[in-house]
C-alpha cells in the first residue's frame, strides 16, 4: 500500500466537504498509479489525438489538442510516452511545452467513450518530438462522452487563420451554445516536487446548449458526479485560473480559452440543472480561434440509440428491483459484453431536462433484452423514481451499452468477487461463462448483509448447478435466523483476500471486484500481498458504490 496520498490539499478538502475522503482514500491509492498499466499504454499508442493542459509562458492555463501522423505516441517504458507532435501553429500553447513544464494528458477515444488521464512533466522536447514522465495515471468513468467517429484529412499548405481576442465575438458564442463537449485544463502546484501537482487534462459533456453563454466574456457550466478523485474541482479550490477548449468536431476548427472560474456550490441556480452537483462559471480573459487547424474530423454525434419499453418489473430483495427492457419497436437491441452498462435518461415531472443514470446490466448477453437491477438509495433520485414510479408499460430513451468491465479473452481460472449490489454485473459476467464453451474453473464468491439483502440468489444458485467447472460461495456479515446456512449462505462473515485464497486452490487466476469502494481496495491490496499479480485484477470505480452501477451515484 502507498504510504503518500495520490491527493494534494485542494481535492482532499473537496472530498472531506462531500463526505467521500475517508472512503475514496483506500480505492485511489490502489488505482492512482505512478506508471502506466500496459493497457493504458497500448491505448495511448492507438489514439488519434491527445488532449494536453499546459500553462504558457505568462503561467495562464490552457488546452490544446496534439495530433501527429499514424502511431505518433509510443511508450518505451511504464513510465514514458514519446509524443511526434506539437500545437498547431498559432495554439495558444505553441513554443510553451518546453522541458520541465507539467503536462496533464487525456487519451480519449470517442467512437468507445473510453478515457484515461495521466499527468506528469516534459522530460525532454525537440525537433518537435516531446519525451513525458509519468507522475499520475488512472482511468476515468466515461459519462457524458458523444460518440464520434473519425477520420483523417488534408490539410492546406496555408497558415491556419487565427483569430485572438478579449471577448467572444457572436460567431463564438453560438459555437459555444452548440457545443456538447468541452475539455477544461486546470491545475496547481505546490512548493514541492510531490507527484500530486501538476496539470490535469480533463473532459466535461452534455447535451448541446449545457454551457451557457451569460455575456461575451463570461460562460456557466453544471459539473455533475464523477469518481469522487474531484481533481479538476480541486485544482480550482487551489488556483481558480482555468482553460477551456471547444471543437468543432465537423471543421476541425479549435476554439480556445483561458481566464478564472468561480464554484456556485449551492445556490438557487443550480437546482434548475438536474443531476449536477456544482454549477462552475469562467471568466474569459482571451480566446483563441483556429480555423480548421486539424488534420482531423469527426461525424456528428450519435443521438440516443432508441426508445425502450419496461416488460417486466422484478423484486430481487429487499432494496433491489430489476428492470427488463425490449426495444420500443421490437427490433433488435445492440449487442453488449457481460460486465458493460446500461446508460439511461428518465423524464421525470418537474425536470425541463431528462435525468441520466448509468446502470450495470445483470442479464446474459443475446437475448434481445436489457435488464438492470437497480438498488433504492434513499436519497437516489433516480433509484427512487424507477422504483416507485416506472411501472410495465413505460418507456426510457438509452444509449447503447458501453464499459471496459469485461471478461477478458483467455483461459485462465476466472474469480468473480462483489459485495452487496455489486453483483450486477457479476451475474450478467456468470451467465456468459455458464453458458460459453470455456473449461476453465470459474468461482462466485458474494458477500451480503442477509437473505433480505441478496437479491438473484437463486439464478445464481441455477447458474452454478449447471456446470461443474463453476463454484459460489456466499458470505452473509448478519444473517437472520431464518437463512439456512448451506442453503442461502456458506460462511459467516465479510469477503476478504484471507477467505478468496481459501477458496480458490490458485490464485493464479483473473480477478473481477465489484462493489463498494472500501470493499475493493481491500481486496485488491490483500490478493497483491498474496502475490497476485496487480494486471490479473480488474476493477473500475464509479463513486461511493464502486463499479455497482445499482444505485445514483
Amino acid at each position: 500500500m502507498k504510504t503518500e496520498s495520490p491527493f494534494h490539499e485542494g481535492e482532499q478538502r473537496v472530498q472531506q466537504s462531500f463526505g467521500v475522503r475517508d472512503m475514496i482514500e483506500p480505492w485511489a491509492r490502489q488505482v492512482v498509479r505512478p506508471y502506466l498499466p500496459e493497457e493504458h499504454r497500448s491505448f495511448h499508442a492507438s489514439l488519434p489525438f491527445l488532449v494536453a493542459a499546459a500553462r504558457d509562458g505568462e503561467g495562464r492555463p490552457w488546452a490544446a489538442l496534439l495530433v501527429g501522423a499514424p502511431d505518433f505516441v509510443r511508450s518505451p517504458d511504464p513510465e514514458r510516452l514519446t509524443i511526434d507532435a506539437q500545437p498547431v501553429p498559432g495554439d495558444a500553447l505553441e513554443g510553451a511545452l518546453v522541458a520541465g513544464a507539467d503536462l496533464g494528458l487525456l487519451g480519449i477515444e470517442l467512437e468507445t467513450r473510453r478515457r484515461n488521464r495521466v499527468n506528469g512533466r516534459i522530460e525532454s522536447y525537440r525537433a518537435g518530438a516531446l519525451v513525458f514522465k509519468v507522475d499520475q495515471s488512472f482511468g476515468n468513468c466515461p459519462q457524458y462522452i458523444h460518440e464520434r467517429s473519425w477520420r483523417r484529412v488534408e490539410l492546406s499548405s496555408a497558415r491556419t487563420p487565427v483569430r485572438r481576442v478579449a471577448r467572444l465575438t457572436p460567431a463564438m458564442a453560438q459555437w459555444i451554445a452548440g457545443a456538447d463537449t468541452l475539455f477544461i485544463a486546470s491545475g496547481y502546484r505546490s512548493r514541492d516536487e510531490s507527484p500530486v501537482y501538476g496539470m490535469d487534462a480533463s473532459h466535461r459533456g452534455g447535451n448541446p446548449g449545457f454551457v451557457k453563454v451569460e455575456s461575451d466574456t463570461r460562460l456557466v457550466f453544471p459539473d455533475y458526479a464523477g469518481n469522487n478523485h474531484y481533481n479538476t474541482i480541486g485544482n480550482l479550490v487551489m488556483d481558480p485560473r482555468a482553460g477551456m477548449l471547444f471543437v468543432d468536431f465537423e471543421r476541425g476548427s479549435l476554439l480556445q480559452l483561458t481566464g478564472r472560474t468561480k464554484i456556485d456550490w449551492d445556490s438557487e441556480a443550480l437546482s434548475r440543472h438536474p443531476g449536477a452537483k456544482r454549477l462552475v462559471s469562467f471568466e474569459i480573459d482571451e480566446a483563441v480561434e483556429l480555423e480548421q487547424a486539424l488534420p482531423l474530423r469527426w461525424s456528428a454525434a450519435t443521438d440516443y440509440v432508441r426508445t425502450l419499453r419496461l416488460i417486466d418489473k422484478i423484486r430481487e430483495s429487499e432494496d433491489v428491483t430489476s428492470f427488463v427492457f425490449e426495444a420500443r419497436d421490437g427490433g433488435p437491441l445492440p449487442e453488449y459484453e457481460a460486465g458493460q452498462h446500461l446508460p439511461i435518461q428518465l423524464e421525470m415531472p418537474g425536470y425541463a431536462e431528462p435525468v441520466r443514470r448509468t446502470y450495470s446490466l445483470s442479464n446474459g448477453s443475446g437475448e434481445d433484452r436489457y435488464r438492470i437491477s437497480v438498488k433504492r438509495e434513499s436519497q437516489g433520485l433516480a433509484s427512487r423514481f424507477l422504483h416507485d414510479v416506472v411501472e410495465v408499460g413505460a418507456f426510457v430513451d438509452a444509449r447503447r451499452p458501453a464499459g471496459e468491465f469485461v471478461l477478458s479473452k483467455s483461459e485462465r481460472p476466472v474469480v468473480l468477487i462483489s459485495a452487496g449490489v455489486g453483483l450486477t454485473p457479476m451475474v450478467s459476467m456468470l451467465h456468459e461463462l455458464a453458458n460459453g464453451p470455456g473449461s476453465q474453473p470459474v468461482w462466485f464468491i458474494h458477500g451480503a448483509r442477509h437473505g433480505a439483502h441478496h437479491p438473484l440468489a437463486e439464478e445464481v444458485r441455477d447458474l452454478v448447478a449447471s456446470r461443474d467447472n463453476v463454484h459460489a460461495h456466499v458470505a452473509y456479515s448478519r444473517p437472520r435466523e431464518e437463512d439456512l446456512p448451506g442453503i442461502d449462505f456458506d460462511s459467516r462473515g465479510r469477503v476478504d483476500a484471507e477467505l478468496i485464497a481459501d477458496l480458490v486452490p490458485d490464485l493464479d487466476a483473473s480477478f473481477y471486484l465489484c462493489g463498494p469502494t472500501r470493499f475493493m481496495a481491500d481486496v485488491q491490496s490483500g490478493l497483491i500481498e498474496r502475490g497476485v499479480h496487480p494486471d490479473h485484477i480488474h476493477a473500475e470505480t464509479f463513486g461511493p458504490v464502486g463499479c455497482a452501477r445499482g444505485g445514483d451515484i
